[in-house]
């Protein structure tokens, strides 16, 4: 089948042929004739199957007569996240080259005054997150009793971000003829309660089965200890043996483990980035480009780049940590192997991750493969294992005492028995000021400081407390240790 035979505008058609396309995908296939006749639609779809396409096609379509007043956006899309969010004002863009249809993009971290004036204009498409949408609605600034199409897209990360309350609110806000796209990759009974109630007798379109990751991906289990610089080495040897990397994500559970990551592949030469979502939206959308441009290899990310991001030229994912939901599982390792491409997935896995594995291979409905046949049980043992901490424990004071060079680099010192992050050769100490230019070059990318609050915080030496140790080599203090406060001796005749 081609697009010309799917019933779109000749607009739309010369748009696509421009972009390079001529075959849909079977979720475009499938959805859009449905689209078009203005029925309402539930979209089931693994990542990178082509699902935004398959709504912004025929809205472009329906859309192209009429015209929007101020205040009064004639559709709406909502999605979870700000970067999704821009990427279908993207696709808006990209697909509507002949037609003069606006778009308003009202999303978190930017300007209120600038979104007021696109709204004022006249918005013939509306992309939201939900947040953001109900703001502008409470402040009087928008009436949504001319919206005739509502897209939910990524309806599972709404739940998982819990944006479910906001959906049924905005819902209720909505004309009840409206159409009703509905897209999500999995389908928890949440979300199935959630079709019942504001579709009205939609067509089902799946593609595959829910919860299913890609066929393009080939994915392997790698054994690693629980400890955090073993781990970084064995992702280290990883990114090294595989030849084929044009760029990849590794994902981390927690942000904090975003930021210690990137520092220390900083640190042993790779070209990475990092994103998360308490950088401001200026440094995340800066960060994507450069990935996207090939500016920087390496992306350390947290689940915010698991969903719906279409970077297609994405070789490899890495999961740093297994994900804790198993369905991220399937979001994460469909960042690689999109459309059509084939993709490798990594996924270090230590005894700890038992638990999460299981549901991840339930959910699948097969076990994984672990790489070179290397499983958990091949690990040392944990009694064997503690025992060889306890000896790097015993050296390492008197290794960052010797050749501490920083927080930082004292900190790692300590964990790797002083021979470098991960149990390399020693490396010549440096200076202060480079050390400290290092952290406020991390501190800038991760968390999007200013260059004062930088230089206050490479300024800022903190000093031992009140009962706090020196050093972690010192024995921790029993209650108040000698600092007793004089209240505490009264009644006592010392």
């Amino acid at each position: 089948m081609l697009f010309s035979e799917l019933g779109l505008s000749a607009k739309v058609l010369s748009a696509v042929e421009a972009a390079g396309y001529s075959t849909p995908t079977p979720i475009q296939a499938e959805a859009i004739p449905h689209a078009l006749e203005k029925r309402d639609v539930l979209g089931i779809a693994q990542t990178g199957t082509g699902k935004t396409a398959s709504f912004v096609l025929p809205m472009l379509t329906l859309l192209e007569k009429g015209r929007a007043r101020a205040r009064m956006p004639r559709s709406l899309i909502l999605e979870p996240t700000r970067e999704l969010a821009a990427q279908v004002a993207e696709s808006f863009t990209k697909y509507g080259l002949d037609q003069k249809l606006n778009v308003a993009l009202l999303i978190g971290g930017m300007s209120f005054d600038e979104q007021d004036r696109k709204i004022d204009r006249g918005a013939d498409v509306l992309i939201a997150t939900p947040g953001r949408l109900l703001d502008h609605f409470e402040r009087g600034r928008l009436l949504m009793t001319g919206v005739e199409i509502l897209v939910i897209d990524e309806a599972d990360r709404m739940l998982d971000m819990g944006f479910i309350p906001d959906i049924e609110r905005i819902c209720k806000m909505l004309p009840f003829t409206r159409q009703t796209l509905f897209f999500s990759a999995t389908m928890p009974p949440e979300i199935t309660r959630l079709t019942e109630q504001f579709l009205q007798n939609p067509v089902r379109v799946e593609v595959a089965k829910a919860s299913s990751a890609a066929l393009t991906v080939e994915q392997r289990l790698v054994a690693t200890q629980r400890e955090d610089w073993e781990k970084r080495e064995t992702l280290r040897k990883l990114i090294r043996a595989e030849d084929e990397i044009t760029n990849a994500i590794i994902f981390c559970n927690r942000k904090i483990d975003v930021a210690s990551l990137f520092r220390s592949l900083t640190r042993h030469g790779f070209s990475v980035g990092a994103l998360h979502g308490d950088m401001d939206q200026r440094a995340r959308m800066a960060m994507l480009h450069n990935f996207r441009e090939n500016k920087i290899q390496l992306l350390v990310a947290s689940d915010v780049a698991a969903r719906g991001l279409d970077i297609p030229a994405v070789s490899h994912v890495f999961n740093f940590d297994v994900p804790i939901h198993a369905e991220d599982y399937v979001h994460r390792i469909g960042r690689t192997g999109r459309a059509g491409r084939s993709g490798k997935a990594f996924t270090l896995v230590s005894r700890s991750d038992t638990k999460y594995l299981d549901a991840i291979q339930k959910m699948l409905g097969n076990d994984l493969g672990w790489l070179d046949d290397k499983d958990l049980s091949q690990l040392p043992a944990p009694e064997a294992f503690d025992k060889d901490q306890g000896e790097r424990g015993g050296r390492r004071g008197s290794s960052s005492r010797r050749g501490g060079s920083g927080r930082g680099r004292e900190r790692d010192s300590r964990r790797s028995n002083g021979r470098g992050d991960g149990g390399q050769a020693p490396v010549r100490a440096e200076s202060r000021a480079d050390v400290e230019e290092t952290e406020a070059t991390t501190t800038s990318l991760v968390s999007g400081q200013s260059s004062h609050s930088r230089r206050a915080s490479a300024n800022h030496q903190p000093r031992a407390g009140r009962g706090q140790r020196q050093s972690d080599d010192q024995p921790s203090p029993l209650g108040f240790g000698e600092d007793v406060p004089a209240f505490m001796m009264i009644g006592t005749g010392l």
